[in-house]
């Protein structure tokens, strides 16, 4: 009876660990935005690429923490050099733009494109870009039209520490909503472009923060709205996100509202006194609900 009792246990463990290693596995992503499918075929297998533009971005929306890793082929047409470079733009939740170069990049024999028309693709280029917990937009572009660039985006996610975070209150005025979700009472600010939520933190710390739209019953299906983050009166990201009606949260008092599903970003706190501000910036949607959380490791930091 032992015998079976372990051998039940360890099944049920490997099925665990089976499960748990499944939603870890990388997937690869297809931008929004700018989009231009090319296939390219290696070792007689086809690889989904999508062109990079000079002039529109190609984003890339992802749910951290995780790596992706960005893999690029130039395009030698026929009867062009043996030699090319080119230049990747990337910007982070509108953040400061890097630059990746690469240079010496040569054909690559192996690889044809579905359409042979098009020449030869060059050698593999690749970078990865390391992304913390919550909501990312991640745009690329070329430096020029120069060279013909095409990109493959694969998303590794990473999991998440536990940690305990707990609520961490704005600056006043803000005007406090409550919404009740599983039976329980949650705190959010309502917030606008005219009284954006601020908040005063020391660091270093990570400041997590939750944004919900304010949605009217007839609306329907998935919403996009804009957040940008300002530190110290200079904004520092923009993020892009998107929601549907929540399924499991209600306003305490507001029968003529309903909330959407949380969205998530996470701001790296450097050390130092500094002042936050989360607003809006879409017009049609114009306000929103926000709350911040606190690792309690770093309530210390505030006393």
């Amino acid at each position: 009876m032992k015998k079976v009792y372990l051998i039940l246990i360890m099944l049920l463990f490997y099925g665990s660990a089976i499960i748990a290693q499944s939603k870890m596995e990388a997937r690869y992503l297809k931008p929004s935005d700018y989009q231009k499918k090319l296939t390219i075929k290696i070792d007689n297998k086809s690889r989904s690429y999508y062109a990079l533009s000079a002039d529109k971005p190609s984003t890339i929306n992802i749910q951290g923490p995780g790596k992706l890793r960005v893999m690029s082929r130039g395009q030698f047409k026929p009867g062009e050099a043996n030699e090319i470079s080119y230049s990747i733009k990337c910007v982070i939740d509108g953040g400061e733009m890097k630059i990746i170069e690469f240079s010496g990049v040569e054909p690559y024999t192996s690889a044809t494109y579905l359409d042979k028309g098009l020449g030869v693709p060059g050698q593999l280029k690749d970078f990865e870009i390391d992304l913390g917990r919550g909501f990312h937009n991640i745009e690329f572009k070329i430096d020029d039209h120069k060279v013909s660039v095409a990109a493959r985006y694969k998303f590794t996610p990473i999991k998440v520490k536990k940690q305990e975070w707990i609520a961490f209150c704005p600056k006043r005025p803000s005007e406090p909503v409550d919404l009740i979700s599983r039976e329980a009472t949650v705190n959010y600010y309502r917030f606008s472009m005219e009284k954006p939520l601020k908040v005063e933190i020391n660091g270093p710390t990570e400041l997590r923060v939750l944004t919900r739209i304010e949605n009217h019953y007839q609306m329907k299906g998935r919403i996009h709205y804009r957040v940008q983050v300002k530190e110290n009166g200079h904004l520092t990201s923009t993020y892009q996100l998107n929601s549907r009606r929540s399924e499991i949260a209600v306003y305490k008092y507001d029968k003529e509202l309903i909330p959407g599903k949380a969205c998530e970003f996470v701001i790296d706190v450097p050390k130092g006194r500094h002042t936050y501000e989360v607003l809006p910036l879409d017009k049609d949607k114009k306000t929103l609900l926000g709350r911040f959380l606190l690792p309690k490791k770093d309530v210390k930091l505030e006393q």
